[in-house]
């Protein structure tokens, strides 16, 4: 049987005047969920805020973590999707001081032993296995979308001029599902991070790599990460969740 180790960390960062990103893992390590909120005043810290919320009451009322099966995870996780899409668009809709805002979020649910994956938006989970780190989600932004396509490259990509203009997140039609869940098998040994883009565009892969594999323990490795991303000149909240699976 799998045994885990968790940490989590949350900073407002050395340019913004509020932190707009929210994150929660429950006493069970089994619902992990980072979100990062966007829009103007405080409507996107509102917006992340009811995601990290909402997912979690859902998840918890229609999952049986001890026996649950993968069909079941995956419903649950599109209706956990679903719901916090509506309500955080209903809320937009009816305060004025809420509207357009809307979050990313990426979650991690342990069910019957096993792992699942999804994110809406481009705050993202990554696998680091060994020396090699994988992104298990897929951001959902423009640059993303070009990239995909082959009209853009992998060096135009990283700055390119839409790279943080999403077409899929909590707060927009088309945030309304989960798709992409990706069952985990993951190993003895493997490190998993959630972060928000604070980190990712602070950091780059290879030194989320280094950063993460040479870490002690998951407070550590937050602490690390999260001051490596302030100090590379990230001018974002910066949010990261580190998983260790022993």
């Amino acid at each position: 049987m799998l045994q885990i180790r968790a940490g989590q960390l949350s900073v407002t960062g050395n340019y913004r005047e509020n932190n707009e990103d929210s994150c929660v893992l429950d006493e069970q390590h089994r619902i992990f969920v980072v979100a990062d909120g966007m829009g103007g005043q405080s409507s996107g810290e509102c917006a992340s805020a009811m995601a990290i919320e909402l997912i979690p009451r859902v998840l918890q009322d229609k999952l049986n973590f001890e026996s649950g099966t993968a069909k079941e995870v995956e419903q649950a996780l599109d209706e956990a999707v679903r719901f916090a899409n509506a309500q955080i668009i209903a809320r937009s809709e009816t305060d004025p001081a809420m509207k357009n805002m809307g979050t990313t979020a990426v979650i991690m649910v342990q069910v019957s032993g096993k792992f699942y994956a999804v994110g809406v938006g481009d705050s993202r989970i990554y696998r680091l296995r060994g020396d090699h780190l994988e992104q298990l989600t897929r951001d959902h932004s423009i640059t993303q979308a070009l990239l995909d396509s082959g009209t853009i490259s992998a060096e135009d990509a990283v700055n390119h001029r839409y790279r943080n203009v999403l077409y899929r997140y909590l707060g927009c039609r088309d945030g309304a599902a989960a798709e992409d869940i990706r069952m985990l098998d993951l190993q003895a040994g493997d490190r998993i991070l959630l972060c928000s883009d604070g980190l990712n565009d602070g950091l780059a892969d290879p030194q989320i790599q280094k950063l993460l594999k040479s870490a002690s323990d998951p407070d550590s490795a937050v602490q690390t990460l999260v001051n490596a991303a302030l100090e590379a000149g990230s001018r974002d909240n910066v949010t990261a969740m580190v998983v260790f699976v022993d």
